[in-house]
């Protein structure tokens, strides 16, 4: 059975315990943390590879409604909330559950349920994009064919992505979030290191103080995903220290 990664986003403390507690009883679901704000909560969710966010919609500054827009592709989000007049809000950002306050153990189990479905479907889902070649884009009043082992990096430019590919001049340009986009690009060899950048891993041949250089092409990596691709660039790392011992 896979085991969910939760974290639960409330700025009411007992709240928070409760479905805190919840998670830690329900054998499928592991708790990362428990925050009570969303900016506490997005550097976690960012790096630890989060499924799913129990999160209260009424919170000061960034309301829950406002941070599910910017919650990752491969992280779902359940909301907790005492007015069920978001309940709409709810579905218009693709959220797995709503659970309205005070919130029982049984309610809790049918909103895990559907989240273990969804994590069960979403594995099964990566599975099929790993093995994918490429991916068809609309640009230019056309489709277009985009080979996925050519891709080298990806641009947002708000309502647009532009798709940079090897040995090609000219990218292309489609009308499409960079959310939307990561969710056919598989996990295994592409990174968000940018709120506007999507990267190939396996082109990136040079890092230079803090920055992917693909030619004359500088990709800034924010302070937002710096741990994640920190994390990549030390699993693929040989040090010069292991270069000395066999010296």
């Amino acid at each position: 059975m896979t085991n969910i990664r939760c974290c639960v986003v409330d700025d009411e403390p007992l709240a928070a315990q409760l479905i805190a507690s919840y998670v830690e009883k329900t054998p499928f679901m592991d708790l990362v943390g428990v925050f009570s704000s969303a900016q506490e909560a997005i550097k976690t969710i960012l790096e630890e590879k989060i499924d799913v966010v129990f999160l209260d919609i009424e919170m000061p500054q960034l309301n829950g409604v406002e941070f599910a827009h910017v919650v990752p592709a491969n992280c779902r989000v359940v909301f907790t909330t005492a007015y069920d007049a978001y309940a709409l809000q709810g579905y218009k950002v693709n959220a797995l559950d709503y659970l309205l306050k005070p919130i029982s153990y049984e309610d809790f189990v049918g909103a895990a349920n559907k989240a273990l479905q969804w994590c069960e479907l979403n594995s099964q889902a990566n599975a099929e994009i790993d093995r994918r070649e490429y991916i068809m884009v609309k640009s230019e009043y056309k489709l277009v064919q985009v080979p996925i082992k050519d891709i080298v990096y990806i641009e947002g430019l708000k309502d647009y992505v532009k798709i940079y590919l090897e040995n090609e001049q000219k990218s292309i340009m489609t009308l499409m979030s960079m959310k939307a986009l990561e969710k056919y690009l598989p996990a295994s060899k592409f990174l968000r290191v940018h709120r506007s950048f999507i990267v190939n891993t396996t082109k990136i041949k040079v890092v230079e103080r803090n920055r992917i250089v693909f030619g004359s092409q500088y990709i800034p990596v924010s302070e937002s995903y710096k741990q994640a691709f920190n994390d990549y660039v030390n699993s693929v790392s040989v040090s010069l220290q292991g270069f000395r011992d066999e010296e």
